[in-house]
C-alpha cells in the first residue's frame, strides 16, 4: 500500500502505461489539462483507458458486498461501448474530489443509493468518453464522425471497415474538448445493463487478494486499540499509565478526546493486553442510571394520544372515526436496539505530520471521513486525504466517522509514524450507532359492514436524523421516521421514497419523539424494518378480526397503489396462496415500499412445540424500476433475509447501568446456514424509475414470518427478538 500524494494520484493513475483518463465534472466541465512527467494528459475523473485497452472505471461509492462497484461499472461500460472483459475499477479519494470541486459527486453509500443516485452521471461519463474516442479516430482518418461507430472497445469506419482500438486513440482523444451534452442509450438497446454479469470483486475476495482496512500495512507502522467510557455521554476521568509502563511492546498511552484512552504498541495484541490491564476511572454521569426498563417506560408514555407528536401522514379524521366505530381493534408492538455487528471491527490507519494527514480505511462515506480527518488533524483540506479500501461489512455503521476521528487523534500523538487503530470486538459491539428503539400503538376502526374506516398509528421512540443530521429535520420532525408509511413518494435526505401502500378513509400516523442516550444510526433498512412489522402484522390482525382473508383484505385497500399490489400479487401467486399448503405448513405475507422500491414477501413455516419455527421458504418480489444486474439483485434479496431473520430471532441490544450489555457474538447471535430458508426471488422492474436493492426487502421478512406464525398457532407476537420469548429456529 504505497503512500501517494494527491498529484501522484491525479496524474499517476491516469498515466499508467501512458493511458488516458476521460470523464467530466458535474455538469460537464473539467480542469485545465494536467500532464504527467511522461506528457500523458489527464482530462478528468471517470474513465481511464490504457494502451492495452484496459478500462479502469473510477467509482466514488463504496463496496461492502452489495455489488455497487460492478453495477456502476456496467452502467459506464454500457455507454462507453467497451470490452467488459477488460473492465476494472478503482476508488478516487475524497481529498482530490474536494480539490477538483467534487467531480465525483457524493461518496455516500447508504440508503441503497449507490447506483440509483449516481447512475445518470456515471452513464454520461461513459457516453462522453465514447464520443471523444470516436471523434479522435475520425479526425485521424479524416472522415466524418457520423461514419464511425464503436463496439467492444473498437472504433470502426463503416464505409471502409477500417478499425482502431480505444487504446490506440486515447492520446488524441485527450486533446479534445469534452462534449457539453451527450445522448444516453434507450434502455431497450442495453447490452450490458440489465444482464446478470459476474461481479468484478469476487475473484480477489475468493483468493484473499482483496485488501480491507484491517489488512493495511505501512512501513514502521504501530498498532493501537482504544476504550471509551462504557456509558454513552460519560467521560474519561483518569488512568494510571505507570501500571503498564513496562509491558511488552507498549510505546505510549494517550487520552483520546474527553471520553477515551488508547494504547499504542508494536502489535495490536500487545496494545490490547496492556489496555486491558490499564486502571481506568470513568465519570459515567447520570446516564448510568438508565436501563432497558426505564427506556421502555418512557416510550410507553409516548403512546398516549394525549402526548404531543409530529404528524407524518394524515387524511380525514381518524380520531372521530375511531370514536364512532362499530368495532375497534388495538395492539401495541415494540422493536429493540439492533447492532450492525459487521465482521470486520472498526479500524483506520492514520499518518500525521504537521504538514499532512492521510488515512486508510473502509468507510461508507469518504467525504464524511475526510471531514473528520480535517477537523481532527487541524490541517487545511488540501493537506489531508482518505484512501478508501474495501469494507468488511458496513450495514450503515461505517457511515459514522467516529473511528476515523479517533485514529487521527491517536496518530497526532505519534507524529511521523503511521498508526493503525483497531477496535476490539467488545468496543465495536458496545459503542455502535444502533437501530433506533421504538414502540407503536395501532388502533383500527370498522363500520357495521366490516370495512376499515380509520387507522391511528402512534410511533414512540428515537429519531435517527435528530441524532446524526439534525439540520435536515423539518420544524423538528424527522420525516424518515415514517419510512414505509409516508404520504407521498418524495425522497427525504436523498434516502428515497417510501410511501404507504394502502388507502384508508381516515388516517393518522404520528411520532412522539423520545431520544434516549444510546445513539441511533442507519441500521440496514432503517425505519422500514419496524414500520413493516407494525403495519403488516396489524393488517393481519385487522383482517382476522373481521374474518377476512389477509390477502383479500389488503387488496381492497390497495386499488390506488398498483405497484405495491403488483409485488404482493406476484409473491402470493408464486407461493400458491389460494391453494392448500403442505400438511403442517402455514403462510404469511407482507409488503412495503422502501428506499424507492416496491417489495413483498410470502413465507412458509412450520411450528413444533409452539416455540420451534422452521422457515421452509420465502418468496420475495422486488420492483426497483430498473434492474442493472438481476443476479445481483437476487443475491441481495437472499442476503437481506439473513439480516431480517437474524434481527427477528436473535437481534436486540439491552441496556443496563447505561451501557449496552451484548459485548460479542456469544450474546448477539446470527442465524446459521442450516437455519436459512429457501429464497425464491422475483425481480420485476417496471421501468421509469431507479429504486434501491440492498435494503428494502429486509423489512418484509419478519412480518411475513410473524403472520405465518399466527396462522400456525393462533398466537400474535408483537415483540422482537423471538429469543426473548424462548422461540427458536427448529
Amino acid at each position: 500500500m504505497p503512500r501517494l500524494d494527491r498529484r501522484s494520484f491525479i496524474i499517476g493513475t491516469a498515466a499508467v502505461g501512458s493511458g488516458l483518463a476521460l470523464g467530466f465534472g458535474i455538469p460537464f466541465s473539467g480542469p485545465a489539462v494536467v500532464r504527467a512527467a511522461d506528457g500523458t494528459p489527464e482530462v478528468n475523473a471517470w474513465v481511464v483507458i490504457r494502451p492495452d485497452d484496459t478500462v479502469v472505471i473510477r467509482i466514488a461509492r463504496s463496496e461492502m458486498g452489495q455489488g455497487t462497484l460492478t453495477g456502476l461499472a456496467q452502467l459506464a461500460a454500457e455507454e462507453l461501448e467497451c470490452d467488459w472483459n477488460k473492465v476494472t475499477t478503482e476508488y478516487p479519494t475524497p481529498g482530490q474530489s474536494a480539490a477538483r470541486k467534487r467531480p465525483w459527486g457524493s461518496f455516500n453509500t447508504g440508503g441503497s443509493i449507490g447506483i440509483r443516485a449516481s447512475q445518470q452521471y456515471v452513464r454520461r461519463g461513459g457516453a462522453a468518453a465514447r464520443v471523444m474516442l470516436i471523434q479522435a479516430a475520425a479526425n485521424e482518418w479524416k472522415v466524418p464522425v457520423a461514419e464511425c461507430t464503436a463496439a467492444n472497445s473498437v472504433i470502426t469506419h463503416t464505409p471502409t471497415g477500417r478499425t482502431a482500438t480505444y487504446g490506440k486513440v486515447v492520446e488524441a482523444a485527450a486533446k479534445l474538448e469534452p462534449p457539453t451534452d451527450v445522448k444516453l442509450k434507450d434502455p431497450k438497446d442495453w447490452k450490458i445493463v440489465g444482464k446478470s454479469m459476474k461481479r468484478l470483486d469476487t475473484a480477489d475476495k475468493t483468493t484473499g487478494k482483496m485488501i480491507y482496512g484491517i489488512d493495511i500495512k505501512l512501513a514502521d507502522m504501530l498498532s493501537a486499540t482504544i476504550k471509551a467510557c462504557p456509558v454513552f455521554g460519560g467521560k474519561l476521568k483518569s488512568f494510571d499509565e505507570a501500571k503498564i509502563a513496562g509491558m511488552k511492546g507498549v510505546k505510549k498511552v494517550v487520552r483520546v478526546g474527553d471520553n477515551a484512552v488508547a494504547v499504542i504498541a508494536d502489535t495490536w495484541w500487545h496494545a490490547k493486553t496492556a489496555l486491558d490491564a490499564l486502571p481506568i476511572v470513568w465519570d459515567e454521569g447520570d446516564n448510568a442510571k438508565v436501563s432497558s426498563a426505564s427506556i421502555a417506560k418512557w416510550l410507553e408514555e409516548g403512546l398516549d394520544p394525549a402526548q404531543p407528536a409530529f404528524v407524518g401522514n394524515t387524511n380525514g379524521d381518524a380520531k372521530a372515526a375511531i370514536a364512532g366505530a362499530a368495532r375497534k381493534i388495538e395492539a401495541v408492538y415494540d422493536y429493540p436496539y439492533q447492532n450492525h455487528a459487521a465482521l470486520e471491527p472498526l479500524n483506520a490507519t492514520a499518518l500525521y505530520t504537521p504538514d499532512k494527514c492521510e488515512v486508510w480505511t473502509g468507510t461508507q462515506d469518504g467525504e464524511l471521513a475526510f471531514t473528520a480527518v480535517v477537523q481532527a488533524s487541524g490541517l487545511p483540506p488540501d493537506k489531508c486525504d482518505v484512501h478508501k479500501v474495501m469494507l468488511g461489512g458496513g450495514f450503515g455503521r461505517r457511515t459514522a466517522p467516529d473511528y476515523v476521528r479517533q485514529a487521527v487523534l491517536v496518530a497526532k500523538q505519534m507524529p511521523g509514524t503511521p498508526v493503525k487503530l483497531l477496535w476490539s470486538r467488545e468496543e465495536d459491539m458496545t459503542h455502535g450507532r444502533y437501530h433506533p428503539v421504538t414502540q407503536c400503538k395501532l388502533t383500527g376502526a370498522f363500520d357495521a359492514d366490516n370495512n376499515l374506516t380509520g387507522l391511528h398509528m402512534r410511533i414512540s421512540g428515537q429519531s435517527v436524523f435528530a441524532s446524526i443530521t439534525p439540520q435536515v429535520l423539518k420544524d423538528g420532525m424527522d420525516p424518515f421516521t415514517f419510512q414505509g408509511v409516508a404520504p407521498s413518494g418524495e425522497a427525504f435526505a436523498n434516502i428515497g421514497p417510501a410511501r404507504l401502500g394502502y388507502t384508508i378513509p381516515h388516517l393518522l400516523i404520528d411520532h412522539s419523539m423520545r431520544n434516549p442516550h444510546v445513539p441511533p444510526g442507519v441500521w440496514r433498512g432503517v425505519n422500514g424494518n419496524q414500520n413493516a412489522i407494525y403495519l403488516e402484522c396489524f393488517m393481519d390482525e385487522l383482517a382476522h378480526s373481521v374474518g377476512q382473508d389477509p390477502l383479500e383484505f389488503r387488496r381492497k385497500l390497495m386499488a390506488d397503489h398498483p405497484k405495491h399490489l403488483a409485488v404482493l400479487n406476484a409473491v402470493t401467486e408464486r407461493v400458491g396462496w389460494n391453494k392448500p399448503a403442505a400438511k403442517g405448513v402455514f403462510r404469511g405475507i407482507a409488503q412495503q415500499m422502501g428506499l424507492g422500491s416496491y417489495v413483498a414477501a410470502a413465507a412458509e413455516i412450520s411450528v413444533t412445540d409452539s416455540n420451534k419455527i422452521k422457515v421452509h421458504r420465502i418468496v420475495a418480489a422486488t420492483d426497483p424500476g430498473t434492474a442493472v444486474n438481476p443476479a445481483q439483485i437476487e443475491r441481495q434479496i437472499a442476503g437481506s433475509f439473513v439480516f431480517g431473520l437474524t434481527g427477528l430471532f436473535y437481534g436486540g441490544c439491552t441496556v443496563k447501568a447505561g451501557r449496552i450489555e451484548q459485548t460479542n457474538f456469544d450474546t448477539y447471535n446470527s442465524m446459521r446456514i442450516r437455519e436459512m430458508p429457501k429464497v425464491e426471488a422475483i425481480v420485476m422492474p417496471s421501468g421509469g424509475f431507479w429504486g434501491g436493492v440492498g435494503e428494502p426487502t429486509i423489512a418484509v421478512a419478519a412480518p411475513a414470518v410473524l403472520n405465518a406464525y399466527f396462522a400456525a398457532t393462533g398466537k400474535r407476537i408483537r415483540s422482537v427478538p423471538l429469543s426473548n420469548l424462548d422461540i427458536v429456529f427448529a
